[in-house]
């Protein structure tokens, strides 16, 4: 199962709290540090190495933006989201050349930071799914092309509660599989629950892109499995 450790770099620990507190609502982020400065954030990072950084501007001894150069360098794998009161134009330049992943402008509201966690998660599932990758599976990442705009403006508007992101992820699960998979099969590869993976998998059987059979195992309880449509 994926699993993000997260640090938080904010100087109002209140403010902190709240970000935390976001957080503990999805099971594969753990925080493992917060910094109130710009110093104690470049040592938390090499004391925990984190996955993911959530990174204030204004700090009270260094920008935030003006730490972006030294984590790159030094921690070039960690993500980061800016989460700021900047509404300079520059500091969000800056932030989106070394790379940022998402720029929050205070007050945030727990909707809208969940939806950015939520992407963040599904991109960093979606990267976790595949070794080898083609042009669509890196236009999809970067929701660049035709690929990532094909379910808007060529092909049917996916429904509610369905993205495509996971939608991806579910039929590269079953792809991989030869002999079908159960519902909670495919759960555990995506991590996610039984609920979310079946209503993928019947929403690709809507579309013809996946197909359902009863099976029956040794004790004769039966299993809806499912197969990818060739």
């Amino acid at each position: 199962m994926l699993k993000i450790r997260a640090v938080i770099a904010e100087d109002d620990f209140r403010v902190a709290d709240i970000h935390e507190k976001f957080l503990k609502n999805f099971d594969e982020i753990e925080v493992v540090g917060k910094a109130v400065n710009a110093k104690k954030t470049l040592r938390i990072l090499e004391q925990k190495s984190p996955d993911l950084l959530l990174l204030d501007v204004y700090m009270p001894d260094q920008l935030g933006t003006d730490l972006l150069p030294d984590i790159r360098q030094k921690f070039p794998n960690v993500d980061i989201i800016m989460i700021t009161a900047a509404t300079e134009k520059e500091q969000l330049e800056k932030s989106l050349h070394y790379g940022v992943e998402n720029y929050l402008i205070k007050p945030v509201e727990m909707k809208r930071f969940n939806q950015v966690i939520e992407e963040y998660l599904k991109k960093a599932h979606l990267m976790q799914s595949k070794q080898e990758i083609d042009q669509d599976f890196v236009d999809l990442i970067l929701k660049k092309g035709s690929s990532a705009s094909e379910t808007k403006n060529n092909g049917p508007i996916l429904p509610k509660g369905v993205d495509e992101i996971t939608l991806t992820k579910v039929i590269e699960v079953l792809k991989a599989s030869d002999i079908g998979l159960s519902a909670e099969q495919v759960s555990v590869q995506i991590g996610a629950s039984r609920t979310t993976a079946r209503r993928y998998l019947e929403y690709l059987i809507s579309v013809k892109k996946c197909k359902a059979e009863v099976v029956y195992g040794v004790v004769g309880r039966p299993e809806r499995r499912y197969y990818k449509i060739p």
